[in-house]
């Protein structure tokens, strides 16, 4: 087998380092980015003993430049970019009126502009790749708060609307070059993120997303299959709840997905 490269942001802890981890065990070489250089170190040890290859580097993905110089630092030790996962991102919940406009700018640059930066950053090798090896992917984290506006998550779930839609536009726009463009759409996941939130729709629903879980299905999304592959799959609801919630919001009139998502946030 070819020895594919992936990068993923946010790969010190949590999804973003069980993506690194199961990625490494299928045989991958692995760039993990995060700003947590001492994550980062005990990912390399962790991964030490599994096929694949893990390099690291810090990266705030806030900054544009240093993302295209991780990417190409990679690129030229591996020689292509198969994947990249878009995985970085924080979580502020409460009401909106409550929050703080700087952490509120915080959450926008992180899951709004280092997403973009990513996907900047990343479009010249992906499509280098995908000219050479006959395919690349891009697995965009947005999430399940992109189906319905999510009381006491309102920023955060503006800032996956956004990651929705752009994954929708450049997977038209980047078909041509090869390049598929993909967007998970997890619930809630049992992190660092979560380890202290209580929202109304987290009363209802609980946490029972593992990280692991979430991997999972970036490695899905990334190798599909030739069956969902066909079916040209561009959102992937991960676990039963968000797979329900999406289909519901897709056949449900809009009184009915806002009254369900009323009373899911106890609102």
């Amino acid at each position: 087998m070819e020895n594919r490269v992936v990068a993923v942001t946010g790969g010190a802890a949590g999804i973003g380092r069980a993506t690194a981890l199961t990625f490494a065990a299928k045989g991958w070489t692995v760039g993990a980015y995060d700003v947590d250089e001492a994550g980062l170190a005990d990912l390399v040890d962790e991964a030490s003993a599994l096929p694949g290859e893990v390099r690291t580097a810090r990266l705030d993905v806030r900054d544009a430049e240093a993302f295209e110089g991780v990417l190409a630092d990679l690129v030229a030790g591996t020689g292509r970019l198969d994947a990249l996962v878009n995985n970085a991102g924080i979580l502020l919940a409460g009401r909106f009126e409550d929050g703080d406009t700087a952490a509120y700018d915080r959450e926008i640059d992180i899951n709004v502009k280092g997403v973009m930066h990513g996907l900047r950053a990343g479009f010249a090798p992906l499509r280098r790749t995908a000219a050479e090896h006959g395919r690349a992917v891009v697995v965009n984290m947005a999430s399940a708060s992109a189906i319905y506006g999510q009381a006491e998550l309102a920023n955060y779930s503006a800032t996956k609307f956004y990651v929705r839609g752009l994954t929708e536009a450049l997977d038209l726009e980047w078909g041509r070059h090869g390049i598929a463009v993909r967007a998970l759409w997890p619930l809630f996941v049992q992190t660092a993120m979560t380890a202290d939130m209580s929202t109304g729709t987290t009363d209802s629903l609980g946490i029972r997303l593992t990280a692991q879980d979430v991997a999972d299905a970036v490695l899905l999304a990334v190798e599909p299959g030739r069956a969902r592959g066909a079916l040209h799959q561009v959102h992937f609801p991960v676990g039963l709840q968000t797979k329900v919630l999406s289909a519901g919001s897709r056949f449900s009139p809009a009184w009915l997905t806002r009254l369900v998502n009323k009373r899911l946030a106890h609102s």
